[in-house]
């Protein structure tokens, strides 16, 4: 079976993830074909726009990366996860610079991996399926995929929270904090699947998007997490200079809410949770996306062989025991010098580069 299925007619260009027993996570093959078809696209007059969907059937759009192989390169020389997520992010970056307009139906689980190819969309359809997060910090990574980019540039601190917390979002949350562009139930989908494909035959498929997608989006009703009250603790709890001082403002609230978030984070790896910081507040004053790919590729790189990564995949997917033993144990534990280390450039022939 063909993890990736590509189509184009009638203005359309279609990427399909198609790897359902993975819920479509991402391997290197599958984001080497999807780098072609873009770059086949890219400059072929006869294609207007891009749809970017996966195979009916499952609950996932794309649950992320291939987190197994990545572990168990990382465990040896690394050498096959740095592969990965060199490829990757070339496509990402592809994926941010693309002239064409994109819709992507992320219609299930977002998570990881999906997040780095639906973020770059023009157009992002979620559905009452959609499930969204960055949930990286829980096995010892950080939210990669242009995550620096994407959340630090969210209202307030929505970004940060979301990146420390790896919280889920449903649909209502995910159009609050800009991850999502429009709300259909599946039960038009298929009507929008025509208006797109209307719109990919026009010569303005980005205006033929603009004004039919809108004329179908509908409520997605209300929040669950991203409440105004819950906003305004979380720009005021997460604007902290530290995540030690995150920590602290959180006890000090002493909300219910702020005591699960408080729960959750101390389930997290320290690590992790300072890498991230570091890289939200970083990401925030890049000058362009390729910068921060740049520096995620560096972090990627080091992280993924690192204690801390092996021992949360195999806490929570491998012996699925969920109790990871953090190394550190503590965040006061996380030094400077050691987040300095995991920041550092690489040797020039080893850097990322752009297509």
């Amino acid at each position: 079976m063909t993890d990736i299925l590509t189509t184009a007619a009638n203005g359309l260009g279609q990427i399909t993830l198609n790897r359902p027993a993975a819920l479509h996570a991402l391997n290197k093959p599958m984001c080497a074909a999807m780098i072609d078809a873009l770059v086949a696209w890219r400059d072929d007059a006869s294609v207007h726009a891009i749809l970017l969907d996966h195979a009916p059937g499952t609950r996932g759009f794309c649950a992320g990366g291939d987190i197994r192989m990545i572990a168990e390169s990382g465990a040896g020389d690394g050498r096959e996860a740095r592969a990965f997520f060199f490829t990757e992010y070339r496509l990402n970056h592809l994926l941010f610079h693309y002239p064409k307009p994109i819709v992507a139906l992320i219609d299930g689980v977002t998570m990881g991996g999906g997040v780095g190819i639906s973020m770059p969309a023009r157009f992002r359809i979620a559905t009452e399926n959609t499930t969204y997060a960055m949930p990286e910090t829980g096995i010892g990574l950080f939210p990669d995929v242009g995550g620096g980019w994407y959340l630090p540039r969210k209202a307030g601190e929505i970004g940060m929270w979301l990146a420390l917390t790896g919280a889920r979002l449903k649909a209502a949350d995910c159009l609050i904090a800009g991850i999502a562009t429009h709300y259909m139930p599946t039960e038009i989908l298929a009507a929008a699947r025509a208006q797109i494909a209307g719109a990919a035959q026009t010569h303005d498929a980005t205006r033929a998007l603009e004004s039919g997608l809108e004329a179908l989006s509908e409520s997605a009703g209300r929040p669950k997490e991203l409440t105004s009250e819950n906003i305004e603790r979380i720009n005021r709890i997460f604007a902290r200079e530290s995540v030690e001082a995150i920590f602290a403002a959180l006890e000090a609230d002493g909300s219910d809410w702020a005591n699960a978030q408080l729960a959750t984070l101390q389930t997290k790896s320290p690590q992790a949770l300072k890498v991230s910081f570091r890289q939200m507040r970083e990401g925030a004053a890049m000058a362009s996306f390729e910068d921060e790919i740049r520096s995620e590729y560096r972090i990627a790189s080091r992280v993924s062989s690192l204690h801390d990564f092996q021992e949360g995949v195999r806490a929570l997917i491998v012996d699925k025991d969920n109790k990871p033993a953090w190394n550190p144990a503590t965040l006061a534990a996380v030094t400077d010098a050691a987040l300095d280390q995991i920041f550092a450039p690489l040797p020039a022939d080893e850097e990322w580069a752009p297509l």
